[in-house]
């Protein structure tokens, strides 16, 4: 081959990055685009999301109707004809903001009669806080306390630090929707998940969409498809939104253009749910060359759950993720 024919190859894949192990040039990783919604009524909801969230505004994408954050990641909605469920458990669990003064919108919301505060309990039979900086910190960096280490805080005269902290409304259709604080932006930020295998899952989050895990989101040993797999911890921790607790240990983190999807293990004995269909339908993910990145899935052995297909003006494809969550990769040039 001629230098001069050569030479622009090597540099896309210096760009791109090369994969030794495979000998293929590295596809960069999808950005976030949208987390895909089943609603009744999709105008009211994104009404809704526009009062309680003033940085976004009603658009519409791909034939769907949309929230847009300034950003640009998208909630889309596909009209219904139902309530959609929200059980069984599904991989999807949530979706937060970052606000701007967490305490500032508790305050806001307080006031307005379309808006229903959740209550995050305290361990301590159903005393509860409307967010999380009223209830005792957490350690090590777990975003709560087993009881043992609440009584451990008290007898220590630990306090509650006051300030920024997450805390929970319910949105349209059951949506559970988090806002935590305090953030220079506001701006959607997180699908926080569950996993069969928190770690397992982010090995193949890694291996099949080259995904970044988020500082502080991993195993402290390297991982790789033969030692990923991890047991839940043994104790619950608060503050949570269920009186019982929340399994917090272990958990893991990807992100795809500065939205993290961030998970916990599964939380009940019932292996969880399919997710297309139900309230959270689906994650969608940007690519620029949506059939490279096919023939990669394929090459891997992904379960593809719809073959690629038009979507609006461009085309998209539908994969399933490690605990059976639908992943929609937009082909965006």
């Amino acid at each position: 081959m001629h230098i001069s024919t050569a030479l622009p190859a090597i540099f896309t894949a210096m760009m791109i990055g090369w994969s030794p192990a495979t000998g293929q040039i590295m596809l960069p990783a999808p950005g976030f685009h949208h987390l895909h919604l089943n609603s009744p009524n999709p105008d009211a909801a994104i009404d809704y999301y526009t009062r309680q969230f003033p940085s976004t505004s009603k658009a519409a994408w791909g034939g769907f109707p949309a929230l847009k954050s300034p950003t640009d990641t998208l909630l889309l909605f596909n009209k219904v004809d139902r309530a959609p469920p929200t059980q069984p458990q599904t991989a999807i669990w949530h979706f937060g903001w970052h606000v701007t003064d967490v305490r500032k919108t508790l305050a806001a919301y307080k006031n307005r009669p379309d808006v229903k505060l959740l209550p995050l309990y305290t361990g301590e039979g159903d005393n509860f806080v409307h967010v999380s900086s009223d209830a005792l910190p957490g350690t090590g960096g777990v975003l709560g306390l087993t009881n043992a280490q609440i009584a451990e805080a008290k007898q220590k005269g630990v306090r509650p630090t006051g300030g920024g902290g997450f805390a929970y409304l319910e949105g349209p259709d059951g949506a559970l929707v988090e806002y935590q604080g305090d953030r220079p932006v506001e701006r959607m930020n997180h699908v926080h998940m569950f996993q069969e295998e928190v770690f397992c899952a982010q090995v193949w989050y890694q291996k099949h969409l080259n995904a970044p895990v988020s500082d502080g989101r991993t195993s402290a040993t390297p991982l790789n498809e033969t030692n990923c797999k991890s047991a839940r911890g043994p104790d619950r921790s608060f503050p949570a939104l269920e009186r019982e607790g929340t399994y917090r240990v272990p958990r893991a983190a990807v992100e795809f253009s500065g939205v993290a999807l961030t998970w916990y293990a599964r939380q009940g004995v019932q292996p969880l749910a399919p997710t297309r269909g139900q309230l959270y339908d689906h994650i969608g993910l940007s690519v620029t060359d949506l059939d490279a990145w096919v023939a990669k899935l394929r090459r891997e052995g992904v379960t593809f759950l719809m073959e690629p297909y038009r979507l609006g003006d461009t085309r998209a494809v539908m994969i399933e993720g490690p605990s059976r969550e639908a992943i929609e990769l937009v082909e965006v040039k």
